[in-house]
């Protein structure tokens, strides 16, 4: 039996109900918005129009812990849904249109309560396919993605399977090397027909409009050089072409890790000639012509001087064939666009003159004929919203959250500042309602090697609406600045990586945007390693740290990842994270501000372990030294310890015989509550935490910047 089934009238609650949501943990400091309301998963994720503009899909949630269900509508008719859809007893999670009458998308369910190597995941994975026509589905299992919509074959897609990563680009060093397997997928009957194979020599590969194999990159064993391989139509091997890179140099790191530089497509009138995102020898990736008759590279279409090319935008109307591309892509205020077709500019802009607040605005997709199109946009006053433009006429279809208002919500400035050494910093600072200097909370993203553009971000916006400013740096290592951006933090983790954050800090105080004596700092994944070390550090310039999902030991996450076939530098690299770095774990006697640390259970990316061997080394360290007193069981908990502070910050009661006095200075004590919270059932990333776990992590949060972080709280 088809797991998939129609199930019309199954979810009877309206997204207005949501509005019923009880106003609790509203944060002292005078938040407008609710905690329920930041705890709510995406209330509309995807809405697309078919190619035909005939259909509208629309992907939503109608409780807060409801679950997806996908609605299709009459586009001419948007009063009632002409199907809606479950996937019983798993959940829908992605949809998209491949044809006028085809749905391609995923499910997942949960099969598992523990996780116990990295990577594992606690869910399955269902591939299906929808059938408007039928109402009927085909299935496959596995976690499968969609490569090329084959529009030459109406009832087939090319997908792919093998080094699933939903952490985003860059996160996983080892996802370039994993092989993936290819195929043919049939809409109507859900079989799998191979087209290729990865192995370790050519682990990926990217396919061409045709579903043609054209690209592929893999590691030579015996030399660890990196090798790029392409190839014509029809062709049964690969050519190799360009410069090889050695891997044992850490020099060649930024290719692997940076993860956009590639084959980005081809040009629409010519397949011969294919764009490619490489550095070439610069600093900054560019985008490049490559003729696949030659093997060599042509002319280069675009650079930008002060950041990375990251990748390309087609045409809008790829459904008609159109597949120009028509815009390089590049970090800066936001995800900037450098144009090539000014006819596509002038749409996109116009839209954006009439759509309030906009920011980054998308067409998401639109309709053969062009006459119908949905289209987003999402920035600092907007959470994502969605519109239909037809015939003309733009309304708007929904949002990602309707209960966040816009004048609830703060803006968000990009700048630069200079790190001791004089490098320059991009960051993004939230700024929350009223006159400074305000509270500030460091927010450093995870990674460290992945691009931060702010646009929406949940986690700022909950914290300005609370009071806080937030900076949000991209330290050195994050990439999209150049080589020599991620370069510099080589052998820099808790070092000058941990410098650009604090210098950051200490720029806004000397813009007197900021008390000096009211900072703290939240990291999420390696942004939590980073608050592990802040809360360790030398004459701290923080009250408090907050370590979501941390690196706690480094040394251990390696020993479980590291594969005596790594190119050196990446294994160096892997074990200058806090081998050789510093370790958190190792420092836990050095913790000289209060501190709380935040878990997933069931995390696949930095496992459980982390924080239970953090919290069981504290607990020693208390016990050992008699300065405090450790309760809870194995999952939350607390420490409460004696700190003691002067104006050089705060130092730990472990050794209040170290702390330097300034003359004069009177040395008082207070005490600090170390907290430990475990979120259920939660796995790394946003797309796993659901309403209960977000509201116990946002409730937590909130609680303690406003209650336990530093003496009177931030």
């Amino acid at each position: 039996m088809k797991i998939f089934k129609s199930a019309a009238l199954l979810l009877t609650a309206s997204v207005l109900s949501l509005s019923s949501l009880p106003a609790s943990a509203i944060a002292k400091s005078g938040a407008t918005v609710p905690v329920d309301v930041w705890a709510l998963r995406n209330v509309v994720s995807n809405v697309q129009v078919s190619p035909d503009g005939k259909h509208i899909l629309v992907m939503k949630i109608e409780s807060k812990e409801g679950e997806n269900v996908l609605e299709i509508y009459d586009s001419n008719d948007l009063s009632k849904p002409l199907r809606r859809l479950n996937a019983k007893p798993m959940e829908m999670i992605s949809a998209r249109w491949v044809s006028d009458k085809h749905i391609f998308g995923t499910a997942w369910k949960v099969v598992r309560k523990s996780v116990k190597r990295p990577e594992q995941d606690v869910r399955s994975y269902k591939a299906y396919a929808y059938n408007l026509e039928t109402n009927k589905f085909s299935e496959a299992s596995g976690d499968f993605s969609i490569v090329n919509n084959l529009p030459k074959e109406p009832n087939k897609v090319l997908i792919s399977t093998g080094n699933a990563n939903r952490g985003g680009t860059g996160v996983d060093p080892f996802q370039a090397f994993r092989p993936r397997a290819y195929y043919r997928f049939d809409l109507e009957t859900g079989a799998k027909s191979l087209v290729l194979k990865g192995n370790d020599r050519h682990p990926t590969a990217s396919f061409d409009n045709e579903g043609n194999p054209r690209f592929t990159s893999g590691v030579e064993s015996g030399s660890n050089e990196q090798v790029f391989y392409y190839r014509q139509p029809g062709d049964k091997s690969w050519k190799e072409f360009g410069q090889r890179y050695d891997l044992d140099k850490h020099e060649n790191l930024y290719r692997v890790l940076g993860g956009f530089q590639g084959l980005a497509g081809f040009k629409h009138d010519d397949p011969n000639i294919g764009y490619v995102i490489d550095n070439r020898g610069e600093d900054k990736a560019a985008l490049w012509e490559f003729d696949f008759t030659t093997g060599q590279f042509g002319k280069k279409v675009y650079s930008n001087p002060n950041a990375d090319v990251m990748g390309v935008q087609t045409h809008s109307m790829a459904w008609a064939g159109n597949q120009k591309i028509v815009a390089a892509i590049y970090p800066g205020a936001k995800r900037e666009r450098h144009w090539f077709d000014m006819e596509e500019k002038a749409l996109h802009e116009s839209f954006a003159r009439k759509i309030p607040h906009s920011h980054q605005v998308s067409i998401s997709s639109r309709s053969r004929d062009g006459n119908t199109m949905i289209v987003t946009n999402s920035g600092p006053k907007d959470p994502g919203s969605y519109w239909l433009v037809k015939d003309g006429k733009m309304s708007k279809l929904g949002s990602r959250n309707p209960l966040v208002k816009p004048e609830q919500l703060s803006d968000v400035e990009f700048i630069k500042y200079p790190a001791r050494d004089g490098k320059m910093i991009p960051a993004y600072v939230t700024k929350p309602k009223g006159p400074g200097p305000h509270p500030l909370v460091v927010v450093p993203h995870g990674g460290p090697h992945v691009n931060e553009v702010i646009g929406y971000d949940e986690w700022g916006q909950l914290l300005a609406n609370a009071g806080y400013m937030v900076l949000q740096p991209q330290y050195r290592m994050s990439v999209g600045w150049g080589q020599d951006h991620f370069d510099s933090a080589y052998g820099q983790h808790g070092l000058a990586m941990q410098d650009d954050k604090d210098d950051g800090a200490l720029y806004l105080v000397k813009k007197g945007l900021v008390d000096k004596d009211r900072m703290a700092m939240f990291g999420w994944s390696y942004g939590g390693y980073a608050a592990l070390v802040a809360a360790s550090r030398e004459d701290n310039i923080y009250q408090c740290a907050i370590a979501g999902a941390a690196v706690a030991d480094p040394k251990k996450v390696y020993m479980k990842r590291s594969s005596p076939n790594s190119p050196k530098a990446l294994d160096d690299w892997s074990q200058r994270r806090g081998m050789i770095g510093i370790n958190p774990i190792n420092e836990v006697d050095k913790v000289n501000i209060p501190l709380m640390m935040v878990h997933g259970d069931v995390d696949a990316r930095v496992m459980y372990f982390n924080m239970k061997d953090y919290k069981k080394e504290m607990e020693n360290t208390v016990k050992s030294k008699g300065i405090g007193k450790c309760s809870g069981g194995t999952d939350d908990g607390e420490c409460v310890t004696t700190l003691y502070r002067s104006k050089r910050g705060f130092s730990d009661g472990i050794v209040p015989s170290e702390v330097t006095m300034s003359v004069g200075d009177k040395q008082t004590s207070y005490t600090a509550k170390n907290k430990f919270v475990t979120l259920k059932g939660a796995d790394h990333f946003s797309s796993t935490l659901m309403f209960e776990h977000q509201k116990k992590l946002y409730t937590s949060l909130l609680d303690y910047l406003e209650n336990d972080c530093g003496p009177g709280g931030l």
